[in-house]
């Protein structure tokens, strides 16, 4: 169908009088010929956009507000779901053996608010609870992420209460009944008898510098001690007991080292894994030989009294992680800057590029921590266009696109390297239940989102195999590109598509028999399909406004191939 709302706003205007039934008749026509249904009603949820630029795999996705966790297509299909007795808190994950690990929402009442996670549980690929683990109690609570090893370890961010009296010994300048700080431990699962161990931990209490009190803990001079944390900075709100908000968690194998996204500061914070948990208590010991001591920080030089708010380029980020080694611009760090822009605020996906050797070692030279700009940026066309004021990430994908998650609308888009969109959905699941395709959306945060390979290996052996949509009313004619199509090379060999750019018609020769062509818009609209059942044939694309279009020429022989084509009036 080929949608062009001026049109048909205009053919309304024009056409529609009460007294005229033949221009009623007139105006029925256009909108079969021209797909004005868009008028009387619009697409809220469910699959917008799916070119064959898209890198083709299944994105798995937790609605906040709901126990299902979902797999989907690029066409939007539903394939697998599971369902669990808690809501997400928040993140989820599928493993190498198809097992979906989770966490949930164990409904804590000291730590009441957003990111409030207390349990990680591992489901079997029918849903059935294989492990469950709970961190939740009056003095600590998981929260927001948790990260994956390969040796089987789960890293867990937990909140920890400390008392007034803590406080203010420690050297806090503002101090309500309760701080909340923050630790990371390492859980080796039991899967036989259920529950764990801890095996390692850090914790942020035991590297804290402050100026404010000489006769308390940790005085010290802020500007020259980047490694610790200062216990006075406060952000925007220095009454919150939530002084951190560590948001994320990430582990980088090959340095042994683990990342953090701390929401209050506006930094990353990178710690050395290599330590035990003794050593991660001090300064010295592991790899680095600074202990659990910050071995880099970076998006907020306020923080540590090396710059000011000009020097600062993350605003509340979210979902920090390191680019895998076999991807593009692997090695770099990517991250989801939500708060950016002034006065306006707008979310921007950003890379940085750290200043790292092979040994695991940052250059720091006694001011800000570099580098002093991004290494690439994803920025809506209209900035405020992209927003989103907390949760929301970001993935790179092995053909170089980048897959974003803006949670608070649910909305997924993948964007190419010069940053055009060629996927986009919307969440369809929200609080109450599904949401019909033109149904108002509300309630359908995400947290995140993850594409996986259609090859990748927690997939192999399962039935895969499309169960309609998730919403309902759902209308899109949606080509699936898979990874099984012809050697473009091998193709081009056989059969040509020309001229390119055309204007009146489009010429397909070819070896073989061309059962059918298709041609789509941009949006993966099905427009126009012909079965030629011979060697060559044209196709009359007269009626088509100019623009790039994609063509599926499908042989005899079962080959597939897409090619891009431009119509030129």
């Amino acid at each position: 169908m080929i949608r062009d709302e001026l049109i048909c706003n205009y053919v309304i205007n024009l056409i529609v009088k009460p007294h005229k039934m033949r221009n009623l008749t007139i105006l029925m026509f256009l909108i079969a010929v021209f797909g004005c249904s868009s008028l009387f009603s619009q697409q809220t949820v469910g699959l917008f956009s799916n070119t064959i630029d898209s890198y083709n795999g299944y994105t798995l996705f937790a609605p906040m507000t709901n126990k299902k966790t979902y797999l989907i297509n690029n066409c939007g299909e539903k394939v697998h779901i599971w369902l669990s007795d808690y809501r997400p808190g928040l993140s989820a994950y599928l493993l190498e053996d198809g097992t979906l690990l989770r966490t949930r929402d164990a409904q804590n009442t000291t730590f009441a608010v957003g990111g409030s996670g207390g349990g990680i549980e591992m489901l079997d690929w029918d849903g059935n609870v294989i492990w469950e683990y709970t961190i939740s109690a009056s003095t600590e609570c998981h929260h927001h992420d948790i990260e994956y090893l390969s040796n089987g370890n789960i890293l867990v961010i937990v909140w920890v209460l400390k008392s007034q009296a803590e406080s203010i010994q420690a050297g806090r300048n503002i101090c309500g009944a309760t701080l909340w700080s923050e630790k990371i431990i390492e859980i080796e699962p039991d899967l036989v008898n259920g529950g764990g161990s801890i095996v390692w931990e850090w914790h942020a209490w035991d590297h804290l510098v402050q100026d404010f009190d000489e006769t308390k803990d940790n005085y010290g001079t802020i500007s020259i001690s980047p490694e610790l944390l200062d216990i006075n900075f406060t952000g925007e709100n220095p009454t919150t007991p939530d002084w951190l908000h560590i948001n994320s968690i990430d582990y980088n194998e090959e340095l042994d080292q683990i990342m953090l996204s701390c929401h209050i500061f506006s930094e990353i914070w990178i710690i050395d894994h290599s330590t035990t948990t003794a050593e991660a208590a001090s300064h010295v010991g592991g790899t680095s030989n600074k202990g659990g001591d910050i071995l880099y920080r970076w998006g907020n030089p306020q923080a540590y009294d090396q710059g000011s708010s000009a020097d600062q380029l993350l605003f509340k980020q979210h979902d920090a992680s390191w680019i895998e080694a076999s991807l593009p611009d692997a090695g770099m760090i990517m991250i989801f800057n939500n708060q950016a822009g002034s006065p306006l605020y707008y979310s921007e996906v950003n890379v940085i590029d750290p200043p790292v050797d092979v040994g695991g070692n940052y250059t720091y030279l006694g001011s800000a921590f570099s580098p002093s700009s991004f290494y690439w940026t994803y920025q809506s066309t209209l900035p405020t266009d992209l927003y989103a004021s907390n949760i929301s990430g970001a993935q790179r994908l092995p053909n170089g696109n980048t897959l974003i998650c803006v949670g608070t609308s649910g909305t997924f888009f993948e964007v190419d390297n010069e940053g055009n969109t060629v996927w986009e959905y919307v969440n369809p699941v929200s609080a109450i239940g599904i949401i019909a395709q033109e149904e108002p959306v509300s309630q359908n945060s995400v947290f995140r989102c993850y594409r996986y390979s259609v090859d990748y290996q927690g997939l192999n052996g399962h039935d895969l195999i499309p169960q309609d949509y998730i919403e309902t009313g759902s209308t899109f004619e949606c080509i699936l590109y898979t990874t099984t199509q012809t050697n473009e090379n091998e193709f081009e060999l056989e059969t040509s598509v020309y001229p390119n750019p055309a204007r009146n018609n489009i010429n397909i020769s070819s070896n073989s028999i061309i059962n059918s062509i298709t041609i789509y818009n941009t949006l993966g609209e099905k427009l126009k399909t012909i079965f030629p059942r011979e060697n060559h044939t044209s196709l009359n694309i007269a009626g088509f406004f100019d623009g790039i279009y994609l063509i599926k020429i499908i042989l005899s022989d079962d080959k597939v191939c897409y090619e891009k084509v431009i119509i030129e009036k």
